[in-house]
């Protein structure tokens, strides 16, 4: 990226699980690269969810933006609509509520912003168990990341995740170009120019859970933006969780979708904007 630092919106997904968003905002707090602003993207969530934003506002100084809409069942793609069009920034990071950043992931994001390019990041994967120990602390100084906390924790669902905390960015770098796998649209990570959110027209609200995130990257690249690597250079700790919201009939569905989109299609008359693309719209390259 050249010249000036473009501004910066932080989109996070959340339903009814504020302790959660609570972490992830004390890892938001913490970020070497300020100036950003926060939009919780709320799939109907309670009251407890908007008192604690109103909370974490004071506590952290964070600028903190609620969209909500009313539960009717998964709908997390309309609400990310929703919040794409009121972000103010140039450049989105979009990840989840229940995803912790490591304190360099904003300015990472930031670092490797190019346009006609979205970023695909990593999560490391924590147990259930060690979720539930992390404290404030453990947010706020950064343990979280490094190899002692986790082992003491037997945090790491995953062995292989270890790779991603690396702190030497021409280490992760070089990681990032060797690794075989497949840079994606992730929920949990990933960003884009809010321009080419739109010329796409964000994500397709026909569908839920999962693969839905991948779809909009197949658009974005079939509009011709290309992914950039960076499972190991922007980081954040996601604790696994159980799924029961996982539908097999609305997984199928998804996968024909997104089967259409891997025929070329750029757009989705199902998003932000209903219908075929309008005349004189931006088109892919």
């Amino acid at each position: 990226m050249s010249g000036e630092p473009p501004a910066l919106s932080v989109i996070l997904s959340t339903y009814n699980a504020p302790d959660e968003l609570e972490r992830t905002l004390w890892g938001y707090s913490v970020q070497t690269c300020p100036g950003f602003d926060v939009v919780v993207a709320d799939d109907g969530s309670g009251p407890e969810t908007r008192d604690r934003i109103e909370h974490l506002r004071i506590s952290t100084g964070l600028a903190i933006s609620h969209v909500w809409q009313e539960d009717d069942g998964f709908r997390k793609c309309r609400i990310l609509n929703r919040a794409i069009v009121e972000a103010r920034g140039d450049y989105l990071i979009l990840s989840d509520g229940d995803c912790i950043p490591r304190n360099d992931f904003v300015d990472a994001h930031a670092r490797l912003a190019e346009p006609g390019c979205f970023v695909s990041g990593g999560r490391v994967r924590l147990s259930s168990a060690a979720g539930s120990r992390i404290e404030r602390d453990d947010v706020l100084g950064g343990s979280l990341f490094e190899p002692p906390w986790l082992d003491e924790m037997g945090a790491l669902s995953r062995r292989r995740d270890r790779g991603k905390l690396i702190r030497s960015p021409l280490r992760a770098e070089w990681l990032d170009r060797l690794t075989t796998t497949r840079a994606t649209w992730n929920g949990h990570n990933a960003s884009a120019w809010k321009t080419d959110l739109l010329r796409v027209n964000g994500f397709d609200e026909r569908m839920t859970y999962p693969v839905e995130d991948r779809e909009l990257g197949e658009r974005l690249r079939n509009a011709g933006i290309r992914p950039i690597q960076a499972r190991h250079r922007a980081v954040c700790a996601h604790v696994e969780h159980a799924r029961p919201w996982l539908d097999p009939e609305a997984q199928a569905t998804n996968e024909r979708l997104r089967a259409e989109t891997r025929g070329g299609r750029d757009w989705t008359e199902h998003g932000i904007r209903k219908g075929p693309r309008p005349r004189g719209f931006p088109t892919g390259c």
